[in-house]
């Protein structure tokens, strides 16, 4: 007891309340009183009483319900209550709410005071109490806490640093702090498998960490990396982990690589007894998997750092230029090729986006067209005459990469052969058309014999063949010298059934459903209608061709983006992927071609020719054993924009 402890009288009948002041003053406290409920609230606030004093009734209200009410606002605050008369089913009641003493009449003064002392007392002991606990729970977050913290720091640490040796140094370090240990290491498995080798320790005494070696067969640490599972050691007498080296209490738990183990993490006390637990134990397993997680993220950069050099040395050593970008067309990787063809003598190019770096026309044009029509392969001419034939390439999830390769030479000499084709083309065209003319005169000279008249057809189809593959050559030839000029209005859908109707014979002999759909309203271009007729020819009779007896062409046409889309579709064996970058060039014919199915290889050439002659694009999409779709692209020619008539 002392002379400050305050205490507060709830009570309303007045002699009570006169003894109970007398006993309590003359024992040493001081009081207060509250005569009803109002003046008990404001004296608890205000008085901050050391126990409260509360009678049966109070101002006409229920002091046990009144007590039950501090008690729930004021957990620990002793109260005491009075009852006019002995009642033990109320003092039952006041017990089981937490009532710290009960008094009724008679009443003398040394009962008083002493229930009021012995109150106080079990107050003070369950703060005591409360205080030892707050402080021990307080003691274990403040440990969980720095447990937590430390983690944390080295997760951080981990994913921070490319450094091995200091993050492992870490892992040895915060496990001999966080289990108060006396000295901690890190113990890899060699590459044979049977010793254990420290890579990291911390605290061990001056020589004996050099060359700390344990066998892995019959030592506690490659019992661990045999079993897989942690050990926990405390033993009053010392325990020999190797010759001279005692210890009392250890700690291994493995480290483990998917389900490899590939060492031991261990702590030990060799002086102190005192002894590890469960929970230390569990710490060494985190601890334990960081450090595996740093040795497998060191391996992957090593091999990534490997696999750098040698792409770099194979990326610098090609010849071909090549240029890697992501999704947003950004540089990721650029070779010296490259850089020399586009004259590019910035360092900082990664990361840079390609047309802020490169802003030549024809690579402009090519990712445009790449990008929006999937197209693979594009020239690139410069200034100087070199031309390099590109190909974009898509690769999911990272982008696409560009390769180039120097044509120039093979661009010359197709000009060379293209000379001499059309010089040949243009001198044989007399003499064939001289040779035709004579063997039609044959049969005015006299009657020719059923054999004689065989042989004379074989000639004439033989030279129709000869001349039609010359007027090929030399159409080429006049499309590609740009003689082509002819230009004015045409509308595709005219020369669609044009084509349809000149093609009806063949289509009937194979038993071909043809399904065309051109777009209402679809615009005009602008062009030459026999070209364009002659590009519809080739590519329908190409379907013709090739779609089997009894099969499907579709013919499509519709606009977008102020383009005319031409659609033709065949259900023939389809084209290899190794011949569709080719199937545009000259003569060229495809590896999978039916047998006995005849042609020069100049027809989809000669489509080529005349679609870019009209700034158009043409490709070809084909899955084998699917069929084949040709896509040519042609800018609409706006007849509202025509100037009116004089």
């Amino acid at each position: 007891m002392t002379k400050t402890d305050l205490i507060l009288l709830a009570l309303d009948e007045t002699a009570t309340l006169t003894l109970m002041e007398r006993a309590l003053r003359a024992a040493g406290y001081e009081t207060a009183v509250a005569h009803e409920e109002a003046s008990l609230q404001k004296a608890l606030q205000e008085s901050s009483p050391a126990l409260v004093l509360v009678g049966e009734r109070l101002d006409g209200k229920d002091g046990l319900q009144l007590a039950d009410a501090l008690l729930e606002r004021f957990p620990t605050l002793p109260i005491v209550l009075f009852s006019e008369r002995d009642r033990p089913e109320l003092a039952r009641e006041a017990l089981r709410i937490g009532i710290s003493g009960y008094l009724h009449p008679p009443l003398r003064m040394q009962d008083i005071v002493a229930a009021i002392r012995q109150s106080l007392e079990r107050a003070r002991r369950l703060g005591d109490w409360l205080r030892r606990e707050v402080k021990r729970t307080t003691a274990s977050l403040e440990r969980r806490v720095n447990e937590l913290e430390t983690l944390l720091r080295l997760g951080r640490q981990i994913t921070a640093s490319l450094d091995l040796e200091t993050v492992l140094k870490s892992v040895v370090v915060a496990a001999v702090d966080l289990t108060g240990a006396e000295e901690g290491g890190l113990l890899m498995l060699s590459e044979d498998g049977r010793e254990l080798y420290l890579r990291a320790g911390h605290n061990f005494e001056a020589g004996e960490g050099g060359d700390f070696r344990l066998p892995v067969q019959g030592s506690l640490a490659g019992q661990v990396v045999e079993s897989k599972e942690p050990l926990v050691l405390n033993s009053p007498d010392p325990q020999k982990i190797k010759t001279a080296y005692l210890v009392h209490a250890l700690i291994y738990v493995p480290l483990r690589l998917k389900e490899r183990v590939i060492g031991v993490l261990g702590v030990d006390n060799r002086v102190q007894r005192r002894p590890f637990t469960q929970h230390h134990a569990l710490l060494m397993a985190v601890l334990a998997d960081y450090a595996a997680i740093a040795i497998e993220n060191a391996r992957l950069y090593r091999l990534s750092e490997a696999e750098r050099a040698k792409l770099e040395t194979t990326f610098g050593n090609i010849e071909d230029g090549v240029m890697l970008l992501d999704t947003e067309n950004r540089i990721l990787l650029i070779n010296d090729a490259m850089r020399r063809a586009f004259n590019l003598n910035q360092s900082n190019l990664i990361g840079q986006h390609v047309l802020n770096v490169i802003t030549h026309d024809d690579l402009v044009s090519m990712l445009e067209r790449s990008e929006k029509d999937a197209l693979k392969y594009h020239e690139i001419h410069f200034e100087d005459g070199q031309v390099f034939n590109a190909q974009y390439t898509p690769i999911p999830g990272v982008g696409a990469a560009i390769t180039m390769q120097d044509i120039t030479y093979l661009k010359e000499l197709d000009r060379i052969k293209n000379d001499f084709v059309h010089t040949v083309s243009h001198d044989l065209r007399s003499p064939l058309t001289a040779v035709l003319g004579y063997t039609e005169l044959l049969e005015r000279v006299g009657p020719l014999n059923e054999q004689q008249m065989t042989f004379v057809r074989r000639i004439q189809s033989s030279i129709q063949a000869i001349t039609a593959l010359v007027d090929d050559l030399l159409d080429l030839g006049r499309i590609e010298a740009g003689f082509d000029t002819r230009r004015e209005i045409v509308h595709l859908e005219g020369i669609l059934h044009y084509t349809l109707d000149n093609l009806q014979l063949q289509i009937e002999q194979k038993g071909i459903r043809v399904h065309s759909e051109v777009e209402a309203d679809l615009p005009p271009v602008r062009g030459n209608p026999i070209r364009l007729r002659q590009m519809l020819d080739n590519l329908i009779g190409n379907a013709i061709k090739y779609t089997p007896e009894g099969g499907d062409i579709w013919v499509d046409m519709n606009v977008r983006d102020q383009q005319v889309i031409i659609r033709v579709r065949d259900s023939g064996p389809g084209i290899p992927p190794e011949d569709q970058p080719h199937i545009f060039d000259k003569f060229y014919r495809a590896s999978n071609v039916p047998p006995g199915v005849s042609g020069s290889g100049l027809g989809l050439a000669i489509v080529k020719s005349i679609v870019e002659s009209h700034q158009g694009r043409v490709w070809v999409e084909s899955t084998l054993g699917e069929g084949s779709t040709f896509i040519v692209v042609l800018p609409s020619y706006d007849v509202e924009t025509l100037p009116s008539p004089p």
